[in-house]
């Protein structure tokens, strides 16, 4: 995204924190409040970009979404975003806290609350209809954590892992594959298309396989150009990475796209990642149409990044 303030000044960071309830969104704004930002819970989603009408300022401020609020919408929370981000100063990421249905159901069970969105119904009712209210965010959000199989202290460890502000050697960068057919990454920093090599889904035995298996990464890899580009993209990316670093940034988005997310772009992006891994980064590593294609009409856990 094109800016024209101060480069050498550092952004204002606002992490926007949603999830369905239950998840453990309370818990990592908590968290981010415990790591110097600024923490707003439950605010109207009219009010975020109110919020910042002042200007940016120099410390970190944490907003939690709440799906229950009644002007929720995925749509007005992503346009907020967006509208942030394009406000100079501001660098605005969201958050995404996720859960499976079952453990919600057992978290709700234990602690014998009912649920926001359905008082009067099973808690089950609730989170089927927090995740429709949800379910298009999911896909935009710049950092995903999949609270399923963690307790609130592992939960305040993984907000530390990304939010924690040092000496700026703590910059995770993120890789992942999309189709263009579903839009490009809205977070994205850096994106490249790799539509140019051969295609595996026009393959028969390749096409119900995926880029994480072993016979289509090879098939990919056996394309003319995927050596040369993988070496360009990576001579960059490594060139690029401390420059980014250096301006403040606490995350960096590297996106790689092809026609069904499914295939090229997730062989791209892995080798990517663990190139970038094996040079000394911080790599998070994510496959956005992947992650959707279980969840047809409905959100469940996410992948853990």
């Amino acid at each position: 995204m094109h800016r024209t303030e101060d480069t050498t000044a550092p952004l204002q960071q606002v992490a926007i924190v949603t999830g369905p309830s239950g998840a453990g969104r309370s818990t990592a704004i908590a968290a981010l409040e415990d790591l110097g930002f600024e923490a707003i819970d439950n605010l109207p989603l009219s009010l975020l970009e109110r919020l910042f009408a002042g200007g940016a300022h120099d410390h970190p401020v944490a907003v939690g979404i709440d799906p229950r609020t009644r002007d929720f919408s995925a749509d007005g929370l992503l346009a907020a975003i967006d509208g942030l981000n394009a406000m100079p100063g501001f660098e605005a990421s969201l958050v995404f806290i996720d859960c499976d249905t079952d453990t919600l159901l057992r978290r709700f069970s234990e602690t014998r609350r009912r649920h926001p969105l359905a008082p009067q119904e099973p808690p089950l009712s609730g989170i089927e209809r927090e995740r429709t209210l949800l379910l298009p965010v999911l896909p935009q959000a710049d950092v995903l954590i999949d609270t399923t199989e963690m307790t609130p202290h592992d939960l305040r460890a993984e907000m530390g892992r990304w939010f924690a502000r040092g000496d700026g050697g703590d910059m995770v960068v993120v890789v992942q594959s999309f189709s263009y057919k579903r839009g490009t990454p809205r977070s994205a920093d850096m994106v490249l298309d790799c539509r140019f090599l051969r295609n595996p889904h026009w393959v028969a035995r390749l096409r119900p396989f995926t880029g994480q298996d072993a016979e289509v990464a090879s098939y990919v890899a056996g394309d003319a150009l995927y050596a040369p580009f993988m070496e360009k993209v990576i001579d960059m990316v490594t060139l690029l990475l401390p420059a980014y670093k250096a301006e403040g940034k606490s995350y960096f988005t590297l996106a790689f796209g092809c026609t069904g997310g499914r295939h090229r772009s997730v062989c791209i992006a892995q080798e990517v990642a663990i190139a970038l891994a094996k040079a000394g980064w911080r790599v998070s590593s994510r496959h956005r149409e992947l992650e959707r294609a279980p969840r047809e009409g409905v959100l469940e856990g996410v992948v853990k990044t």
